[in-house]
């Protein structure tokens, strides 16, 4: 096999990849959708006054959607359900405050559902006026499709989607949590509201609409600070639900989405061909579903960009897998992400909790094993990872105390191991495992999905980009921290443990990790050629981590030739079974080296 790294080529990255809609599909804009939504609502009202229920997932700018569907329907009445029916903020503060915590970070998984946040009363006197109405209703907000049902009259829905990032980019512009009145509040706390509660019972709702939706519009297109070239989008219910399957029978990619930090680099803004005037980059998620996006384009490119959970939620076996959906549920179980520390600083000193504590805790099912894979490294590029042989605890601990208060900074060096770092290594960190990636490294982390639970130990004296020092969980990480994984351990156990599968001719499979403690299975492949894989049934996630660009084809013609560029992470459903990745007539790189990681357990035939 060739052993040399030829430069990557740079500004191929795609940044906007599509999903594309049935070929008849139409993405409609502005009175043309609204008319279609009424039109859908007449005809389904026979002899009874039209009713149209948009209901709009929390975070959506409620008053700009309400005058955009106003002039396009200027004779229907249109009902904000929120104004009507929810529950006083002050009573919901109550109900979900046990699950908010006084943490900045941390809360505790919500089980509510959307009823939970209305007045039945009022929704119930909201239904009876809506009912007896002789003109159109539009049954507007969160819920809507609460009162709607409650009419016992034939209606139309909408479905106003958004996707997480969108609603974060916006709290973090002043943009409230759901009817919170919160514009000022720290970002993270509006984001732990969000994820521990409001979306938690916005996902619940939105899983019983699916099926029902007559239509899906862009909601992400719909806001004060939204270029004004940028219309929001409506489609079918049918060809959403035609997209999302067809989808979920081939390669695909989910819209990626990139943030600034404390310890950013610049490798990502040369490689990836982002915006030069930008300080850093930090992250980029690649394949965080719960984040994330996807595009649906018609045939003439319009799109309309909807979450990618939405595909998890609808097609969980033909996209997990029978065995994986069995044993996560409707969760997309692995993560990939970019973190880019090139002439940027260390990322925190930090451990991620046992599976016993998140779940005792905080109500998650599982926890964040996850591995560092080396995109690229610097010279002086390491990775901290376990703590010392023979360290002294109390000691450690000690100092980590002290280092917060801000009295002296915390010699890590003499706590944890710095293991030297290149291009190519592959670090596993099982949770419990004190860790850190320094400066002057471009990871690939490949890790299961629950990204929030981070216990930060020592964060190099910094603050956040907001001014405000970034949180240290001491307690958490100290009642997390496996002291067992020490030099030689860890040197054994979690350092490149590198296994050669299979070698045929100039095609090379390696099994990369993860430890035996974590569910995930990592397989390198080098090549030249072709390489057949096959998903075996569970989901692949996979990143081009050397080479210009290949093709995922499939041996039946299952799907079209999918192209992959160099650092892209895509997604092979499990329903594709086998699928080959080759080089593309464009290629130009001597070789090629793909990760791939799967649910370790779950493949067909494996006991």
């Amino acid at each position: 096999m060739p052993t040399a790294s030829p430069s990557e080529p740079t500004g191929r990255y795609e940044k906007q990849p599509t999903v594309p809609l049935p070929a008849d599909a139409r993405v409609l804009h502005g009175p043309a959708a609204w008319n279609a939504a009424a039109q859908a609502a007449t005809e389904r009202a026979g002899d009874r006054a039209p009713l149209l229920a948009v209901d709009a997932y929390p975070g959506t700018d409620l008053p700009l959607l309400a005058k955009l569907i106003a002039d396009a329907l200027p004779q229907w009445k249109i009902v904000d359900v929120e104004d009507a029916a929810a529950l006083p903020i002050e009573v919901i503060d109550a109900r979900i405050a046990d699950n908010l915590t006084d943490d900045r970070v941390f809360g505790v998984l919500s089980h509510a559902n959307v009823d939970a946040f209305y007045d039945t009363e009022h929704l119930a006197k909201l239904a009876v006026e809506a009912d007896g109405d002789d003109r159109p209703v539009v049954l507007l907000g969160w819920g809507a499709d609460l009162a709607a049902r409650r009419t016992g009259a034939p209606y139309a829905l909408v479905l106003a989607d958004m996707a997480r990032w969108e609603i974060q980019l916006r709290q973090r512009n002043g943009a409230t949590n759901w009817r919170a009145g919160n514009p000022d509040e720290d970002r993270l706390r509006k984001y732990k509201r969000g994820f521990f509660v409001e979306w938690r019972a916005a996902d619940r709702h939105k899983r019983t609409l699916f099926d029902r939706v007559d239509f899906v519009l862009d909601a992400n297109a719909i806001g004060a600070a939204v270029p004004a070239d940028r219309q929001a989008g409506m489609i079918t219910g049918d060809a959403f639900r035609t997209a999302i399957a067809a989808a979920a029978q081939a390669p695909f990619r989910v819209v990626p989405f990139f943030d600034p930090g404390v310890w950013g680099g610049q490798w990502m803004k040369e490689k990836l061909d982002l915006d030069p005037s930008q300080p850093n980059y930090a992250w980029c998620f690649d394949c965080v579903p719960e984040e994330n996006s996807l595009l649906l384009a018609d045939a003439a490119g319009a799109v309309v960009e909807i979450p990618s959970l939405d595909l998890v939620f609808t097609q969980p076996k033909a996209l997990l897998g029978e065995r994986t959906y069995a044993r996560f549920g409707a969760e997309f179980p692995i993560r990939f992400d970019f973190l880019d520390t090139m002439d940027g600083g260390n990322l925190s000193l930090q451990v991620h909790p046992l599976t016993d504590y998140i779940q005792q805790t905080f109500g998650m099912h599982y926890t964040q094993d996850e591995s560092y894979y080396m995109l690229d490294a610097g010279e002086d590029a390491v990775v901290y990872l376990g703590v010392k042989d023979d360290v002294d605890r109390d000691a450690m601990l000690d100092d980590l105390r002290t280092a917060e208060t801000g009295e002296r900074p915390f010699p890590a060096e003499q706590y944890v191991n710095a293991f030297p770092a290149k291009k190519h290594d592959h670090f596993l960190i099982p949770a419990g495992t004190i860790h850190s990636s320094g400066r002057n490294s471009m990871v690939l982390e490949i890790s299961a999905t629950p990204f929030i639970f981070t216990f930060k130990l020592w964060d190099w004296g910094r603050v956040g980009l907001d001014g405000i020092p970034r949180p240290v969980h001491l307690d958490h990480g100290e009642r997390n921290l496996v002291w067992e994984r020490d030099g030689d351990w860890t040197a054994a156990n979690l350092v490149n443990t590198v296994e050669v599968v299979a070698e045929d001719g100039d095609t090379r499979e390696e099994r990369t990790g993860l430890h035996e403690l974590e569910f995930i299975e990592v397989r390198r492949h080098w090549f030249t050629g072709e390489v057949a894989h096959d998903t075996e049934g569970t989901v692949n996630v996979l990143n081009l981590v050397e080479g210009d660009e290949v093709e995922v084809v499939s041996p039946t013609d299952a799907f079209a030739p999918y192209t992959v560029h160099y650092a892209e992470t895509f997604i092979v459903p499990a329903a594709v079974g086998p699928y080959r990745i080759r080089p593309t007539a464009r290629s130009r790189s001597e070789r090629f080296g793909t990760v791939k990681a799967s649910v370790r357990g779950t493949r067909t035939g494996e006991a």
